[in-house]
């Protein structure tokens, strides 16, 4: 009896892997997949958490790698697309989100670098304030894609022309898991580390 239980529990996930179904990892609510395809790469989720600002709860990120990375240092230094989502769980004016994402790179950038990025964070927080507001439930995804550049993706709506600088992506990604994080908690999430 216990070989034929088994032999079923091994065939339903026989199944179950080989159907296509992707399971998925809830973070207050907010379901990612634990794998994606990104421009025919087959990208994993490194890691998942909430950003919270005070006691609200603001929004949850998702960072997909090619392999797992377990510090900031592998994180910036994976070949391959790359992809940061993030998921609204409350109102916010998109273009104060812009300013808060300029913030965060210049406060984990060497002020050596900074002078390349200025023509992209400008360029970032026109796109953010054109879109006035985001909702709960909207979606923001940056992609790193070699050969494209940074491509920014809201609420399933492509935003024209990739930012270029191949820099670009590695100081969005600091925001999240630099030296000065937007939070620490979410920081250790989206590097793997338990809560």
């Amino acid at each position: 009896m216990k070989t034929f239980r088994s032999l079923g529990l091994f065939c339903v996930a026989t199944l179950l892997a080989t159907s296509g179904w992707a399971a998925t990892v809830d973070v207050a609510g907010v379901k990612l997949e634990d794998s994606i395809d990104l421009q025919g790469s087959k990208l994993l989720l490194n890691g998942a958490g909430l950003r919270t600002k005070v006691v609200f709860k603001v929004y949850v990120a998702g960072l997909y790698l090619n392999k797992k990375a377990a510090t900031p240092e592998e994180v910036l230094a994976a070949t391959g697309p790359k992809r940061m989502s993030l998921t609204m769980l409350r109102d916010i004016d998109a273009g104060e989100l812009g300013k808060l994402f300029t913030k965060g790179v210049e406060d984990n950038t060497p002020k050596a670098e900074i002078g390349k990025l200025i023509p992209g964070l400008v360029r970032m927080g026109q796109l953010f304030a054109d879109q006035k507001n985001l909702k709960s439930g909207d979606n923001v995804v940056i992609d790193w894609v070699p050969g494209t550049g940074t491509t920014l993706t809201i609420n399933g709506k492509l935003q024209p022309e990739p930012f270029k600088e191949p820099e670009f992506f590695n100081a969005l990604m600091r925001i999240w898991v630099g030296d000065k994080p937007a939070d620490g908690k979410l920081k250790d999430a989206l590097l793997g580390k338990p809560a």
